[in-house]
């Protein structure tokens, strides 16, 4: 090689070297996670986003950063969580476990990917499903229309005619079309549905006290985020009063209730994880449709029937996911 020519080659590649240097320097996109329940109880729905995110190519710590905010069941802190992420800048939100609300008070700019326990155009969040419009977009998970299905697995396994329980949070944006729905469902079934409301872990108590009062044959737990979070407990006082029950999430079941029936909730958060990664390659919030689920759970627990003198139907053990024996 020349003496010029090395020379150019030597100084073309002082420059380059700075540069590649700069490019991996770049900081990592960063996501906000925000959540109105606790990490303990959501480690694995937290699994299944990342693995949405890593169908688009996005790998946490290795391209992309999440700043995880836990509201531990205190809806109350949500706006200051929701404020301190925005704070942040992030690339979008992740708004989940009934902080939809927080994060969309939060920010009007910012992409936000939420789950949705009601319908958001009633709610005003979006425009429509297929053509979402502003900064939100997300997935339904239908709580307020699984409650009816709920209702008719208990009414098939509790004793003709008897009252049923409905344990209902006033509080949860969804909890009046959960109300109506469950009371309607009622009516349909021939059965009168005492209705008993808790906002609170101190009010779950006086609730349950009201159900054996009423001498209620079976219960049915609302879908909302403080029952969820406050599982152990619910589970508790529903064993202690010897109630049959039916829950949303499998994770009631496993833990030792009877039945539940809801939406794979892993199966949202995998596609919150696939549209997050959609959203960092570019696309808009506006123009991806809010989604409905197509998957749905149904566990048993078998030994939780024994212990309840329960003869679980084969109709229905027929069409569970899953039966705990």
């Amino acid at each position: 090689m020349r003496r010029r020519e090395f020379i150019t080659f030597v100084g073309s590649s002082a420059v380059a070297w700075p540069l590649a240097a700069h490019a991996q320097r770049q900081p990592m996109p960063v996501i906000g996670f925000l959540n109105g329940q606790s990490a303990a109880t959501f480690q694995y729905l937290v699994a299944a986003f990342q693995t949405g995110l890593s169908e688009n190519g996005f790998v946490e710590n290795q391209n992309v950063t999440i700043e995880y905010r836990w509201a531990d069941g205190h809806v109350e802190r949500l706006p200051e969580l929701a404020s301190d992420l925005v704070q942040r800048q992030p690339a979008l939100l992740i708004a989940a476990g009934g902080a939809h609300f927080a994060a969309i008070a939060a920010t009007k700019t910012i992409p936000i990917i939420a789950t949705f326990g009601s319908d958001p155009i009633k709610t005003g969040f979006v425009a429509s499903l297929n053509k979402p419009g502003g900064n939100v977009t997300g997935m339904m998970i239908l709580s307020s229309d699984l409650e009816a299905k709920r209702l008719e697995l208990l009414h098939e396994i509790v004793q003709r005619g008897a009252s049923l329980g409905y344990l209902l949070d006033p509080k949860f944006d969804a909890a009046d079309a959960q109300r109506q729905t469950v009371e309607a469902a009622g009516r349909a079934f021939g059965r009168q549905v005492r209705i008993v409301e808790a906002s609170s872990d101190a009010d779950l108590e006086k609730a349950f006290s009201t159900l054996a009062e009423t001498k209620v044959a079976g219960l049915a737990v609302a879908s909302n985020p403080l029952f969820n979070n406050l599982r152990d407990h619910v589970l508790a006082l529903t064993t202690r009063s010897k109630l049959p029950a039916v829950y949303e999430l499998r994770q009631f079941v496993a833990a030792g209730g009877l039945m539940s029936y809801g939406t794979s909730v892993p199966d949202v958060y995998r596609q919150i994880g696939v549209y997050a990664g959609r959203v960092l390659k570019g696309e808009k919030p506006e123009d991806l449709p809010v989604l409905e689920p197509t998957k749905f759970d149904m566990a048993i627990n078998l030994r939780t029937a024994k212990a309840l003198g329960i003869d679980m139907p084969t109709s229905i053990l027929l069409r569970a996911n899953e039966v705990i024996e």
